[in-house]
């Protein structure tokens, strides 16, 4: 969490209070409570889920309300929690891969959320079964043809604001806005009307983790008992909707669904993260041909002036063999500029350095380079790369599968252009014992990875910065 989060989201804040004291259902009480909710569950035929800030502090990312919540801190004078990770790197918690298990299963049909904090879209929840009320912090949309784009980092304006980057549409061009909504901003019609029409045919709204205080947002869950279905209401604070509610349930989001995926006799997925990066050489001949020009830079796939959070520093070496100057570049954008004669054919071995919050220290890509011969381009179908390396992420319990997605020349400049897939996370989630459970979170197995390593000798990688 950041400050920058803690500023994101205070436009939504409500001044209503039901109180902050957290309480707790006595173990027997929530073990029952959890089976019943797990037998709704089993029954129900149009589930919904409606979720809060409470799904997301086991990632890291504190809540609003609650005696340690961002608005109780400030309310009291005091600072704003350290950030454990950077936000762009949070982790999903289990209750949000439980829910990509329930809906993969057929049967969660809609998710409700007010977080900005992207965790739904990045575990897994299929963006039409997804309504996010308040916005994505990593989203940005084009206001004229309407695509939207998830991106790796924190978009940085709120307020449904123009950034800095353009639709990728060649027919389109527009520049981009912002998703999160500003305090004067009313819900959007494209995530409230879905929103709206599933609670009213829903037989069972989940409620997790939320104080359902802010409005228009938490008067959802109510559309359901216009049909006859009932409202759960899971969280630490008692909520002015517990009236409403056919079961209220005082514990912690993680704790309570991990029994009842247990009762469902439902298992909890792995939660796999694919980042992508590339690696552009650009090249020129010399005046007198007989040397090139030619530019290293490790970049996003995102836009071209975008960072690469997850990326810390790049080490360039060679084979000691060709005598060329190793570097480390510790700055973004990460470039390296070289001249070489032409006719010279070489290999350089980077070694990508990730920062906080990735479950591997690095990352080692071999670069041929040769000038006087033409690159293959190809592109290969990205959904069943990225299902390949999942796949062997699962198997293997660890992260640092990568693969080569897609190849490119480009002309103007002269330049080839590879893009590259790696599992930076692969965490795996407890088991639970419902029949000890206690008031502390699930814990999650966070699998490291070990870069693929080279036995070839190379030059040894200077401490100074290179010039770019």
């Amino acid at each position: 969490m950041s400050l920058g989060y803690a500023e994101k989201l205070s436009y939504i804040e409500d001044v209503g209070n039901v109180g902050m004291t957290e309480h707790f259902d006595p173990s027997h009480v929530l073990l029952e409570k959890i089976e019943q909710l797990a037998s709704m569950i089993k029954k129900s035929k149009h589930l919904v889920v409606f979720t809060g800030a409470g799904i997301s502090t086991s990632c890291g990312i504190p809540d609003f309300r609650g005696p340690k919540g961002i608005w109780t801190l400030q309310r009291e004078g005091k600072a704003l929690p350290e950030a454990s990770l950077p936000f762009h790197r949070a982790v999903p918690s289990l209750t949000h891969m439980a829910l990509v298990e329930l809906e993969k299963a057929g049967i969660l049909k809609f998710v409700i959320s007010q977080n900005v904090d992207g965790l739904h879209l990045r575990s897994g929840i299929p963006r039409e079964k997804l309504s996010e009320l308040h916005g994505n912090s990593f989203m940005e949309t084009c206001p004229s043809c309407g695509a939207e784009y998830f991106r790796d980092f924190e978009v940085e304006t709120i307020g449904l604001k123009e950034t800095s980057r353009r639709c990728s549409d060649e027919k389109c061009g527009t520049r981009l806005k912002d998703t999160v909504l500003d305090w004067e901003d009313a819900l959007p019609p494209k995530e409230m009307d879905p929103a709206e029409k599933h609670c009213k045919q829903a037989d069972i709204v989940l409620c997790l983790g939320t104080s359902l205080q802010i409005t228009p947002a938490c008067n959802l869950p109510l559309k359901a008992l216009r049909g006859g279905g009932k409202v759960v209401i899971v969280n630490l604070q008692k909520t002015p909707k517990d009236k409403n509610a056919a079961l209220v349930i005082h514990g912690f989001s993680d704790k309570v669904i991990a029994g009842v995926m247990e009762h469902l006799n439902m298992q909890i997925p792995p939660f796999i993260r694919i980042d992508l990066f590339q690696i552009i050489v650009v090249h020129a001949l010399s005046n007198d041909k007989k040397f090139v020009n030619w530019t290293l830079q490790v970049a996003s796939v995102h836009a071209q002036k975008a960072a690469l959070p997850f990326i810390k520093s790049v080490e360039v070496s060679f084979l000691e063999t060709e005598g060329f100057k190793p570097a480390i570049l510790e700055e973004q954008p990460f470039r390296l500029k070289r001249r070489t004669a032409y006719n010279k054919a070489f290999e350089m071995v980077l070694n990508l350095n990730f920062g906080d919050g990735c479950g591997c220290s690095s990352l080692e890509v071999d670069v041929p380079i040769d000038f006087t011969s033409s690159t293959d381009c190809f592109n290969f179908d990205k959904d069943v790369i990225f299902q390949k390396l999942r796949d062997k992420a699962v198997n293997e319990s660890k992260c640092g599968q990568n693969a080569v997605i897609e190849r490119k020349t480009i002309s103007t400049p002269s330049s080839n252009v590879t893009t590259y897939a790696v599992v930076t996370n692969a965490v795996h989630y407890s088991k639970p014992v419902p029949t000890s459970l206690t008031n502390g979170d699930h814990k999650k197995r966070k699998d490291s990875m070990t870069g693929t390593g080279s036995s070839r000798k190379r030059s040894k990688v200077s401490k100074g910065k290179s010039k770019v």
